[in-house]
């Protein structure tokens, strides 16, 4: 399919099973026992029929690695904890002010479709910056959304951009694991220890320089009515 189709609920119709569970964890919480947790809940969806999981987190500062990340991407190996994910893709950060949602879906439940589950994930979060007159972008090239920045120069005559946004996923028995990251107000800097996702020539934004107030409950509810909108109910 055209990943820059909109793509609604009703392309994930749920066939069986109990409604998706939406869980928001306080604090922050360490990325093995999240990495556990995570594990443990696919498993249990996949041999159990387990309720599905929308699980909202913080991380400390951390940088992960994907499948295809490259050493010479790791700028700063000594700054951080480094964890290997086992998701695709290559380096990423997470630290407080990111919000991280990790979804444990089912797919053999929805639609056996991995491009057509990122790009579901590319407009879930399209979908919840929208609530903020954000306008989040996706490019063929690049995996993640994107924001135009008309307040700097053109690169090469195509406008700034800046990445708000991370997709990562791994799918064990068609659940899937990992998922989204969306900077709220995170220290930008700590980016500079690796090239985020093995892109360079762009930057890294977020909604609070992006001159937004926007807190974490805030995105929180956006994210929450964004996820009914291309993914179906919740449960209550």
């Amino acid at each position: 399919m055209n990943r820059r189709e909109t793509i609604d609920a009703s392309f994930w119709p749920v066939r069986a099973g109990p409604a998706v569970e939406w869980r928001v964890e306080p604090g922050l919480t360490a990325y093995p026992d999240a990495l556990r947790r995570m594990q443990a809940r696919a498993e249990a969806i996949h041999a159990d029929g387990a309720p599905e999981l929308v699980w909202l987190v913080e991380h400390p500062p951390l940088y992960t690695s994907g499948t295809s990340a490259k050493p010479e991407d790791l700028v700063d190996a000594a700054r951080f904890p480094v964890f290997a994910a086992g998701r695709g893709g290559e380096y990423t950060y997470h630290g407080p002010g990111q919000r991280v949602a990790y979804l444990m879906l089912d797919l053999k439940r929805r639609r056996e479709d991995v491009r057509a589950f990122v790009a579901s994930l590319e407009q879930w979060i399209i979908s919840a910056l929208a609530r903020f007159n954000v306008t989040g972008e996706r490019r063929e090239d690049r995996v993640g959304v994107w924001v135009v920045r008309p307040d700097r120069l053109p690169v090469a005559g195509l406008p700034a951009e800046d990445k708000i946004a991370a997709i990562g996923i791994r799918l064990r028995k068609w659940v899937s694991l990992h998922g989204i990251a969306i900077n709220v107000d995170p220290d930008l800097t700590h980016f500079s220890g690796i090239v985020p996702c093995g892109i360079t020539g762009y930057g890294v934004t977020s909604l609070v320089d992006l001159g937004l107030p926007v807190g974490m409950d805030d995105l929180d509810v956006a994210l929450k009515s964004a996820f009914e909108e291309v993914f179906g109910p919740l449960g209550s």
